[in-house]
């Protein structure tokens, strides 16, 4: 197991947990067998409450593999199952912040396609409307700060699709830098993919309240672009 250190718990309760997944952490346990991260909390909540047997986790949104940041997990089925009406809903408002390449787009906008997933290859597509399989694809995004051939941006999902900033962004030739997948054009080998889920904004479970929770990505190395902004300097 990691050590739980390494993942910032953002937030708890009886209900629910947030925390801030770490780059290139999947999710759940896949095939390549590397610590995930509903495994890690579950980890921890058995060893900070001293809790016997399984724990329950349910996990009700993703990121990939290579994103960092925000995920809300619940700790009861009931709260899973709110959580996930509450993601069908449309009312869970999800921002992120992400490092483009280039520095063409408009400072404000909104991208709508339709998209397509080969899921043999892990690999999603802009298509035609009406094309088998597309499923819409919505977001806006605001231009925050200009560097040069870089852009970094904050983009605020409508619809939650796989991989979808990343597509909907390399598509107008702005691939997200470090995107292996999407940019590799641009990309260099090593760098880390430069998206993070900054904020998460949703009714909490029991109490209907709205909460959001908060956090910025930190400048672990020389892969990752964050600290070349000043955004990220402010007093």
């Amino acid at each position: 197991m990691a050590d739980f250190q390494d993942i910032k718990l953002i937030y708890e309760d009886n209900h629910l947990i947030v925390v801030d997944k770490p780059l290139n952490m999947p999710c759940q346990e896949d095939a390549s067998g590397d610590p995930d991260l509903l495994n890690e909390v579950k980890e921890y909540i058995r060893v900070e409450y001293d809790k016997p047997g399984r724990v329950y986790l349910g996990l009700v949104h993703r990121l990939d593999r290579p994103t960092g940041g925000l995920i809300v997990f619940a700790k009861t089925s009931k709260a899973a199952s709110r959580l996930s009406e509450t993601i069908r809903k449309g009312n869970m408002d999800r921002t992120y912040l992400a490092v483009l390449q280039g520095s063409h787009l408009p400072q404000t906008g909104q991208f709508e396609d339709y998209l397509y997933k080969d899921q043999a290859n892990n690999q999603v597509f802009v298509v035609e409307e009406g094309s088998p399989k597309a499923k819409y694809a919505s977001l806006t995004y605001q231009i925050l700060e200009v560097k040069q051939d870089l852009s970094l941006a904050q983009v605020q999902l409508q619809t939650g699709r796989s991989h979808q900033i990343r597509v909907q962004f390399a598509s107008r030739g702005c691939p997200l830098w470090g995107d292996q997948k999407y940019g590799s054009y641009f990309s260099q080998p090593g760098q880390d993919l430069a998206l993070y889920a900054s904020s998460l904004t949703f009714p909490h479970v029991t109490k209907g309240d709205k909460r959001t929770f908060t956090s910025q990505p930190q400048q672990a190395s020389q892969r990752q672009p964050w600290s070349y902004f000043d955004y990220f300097h402010k007093g």
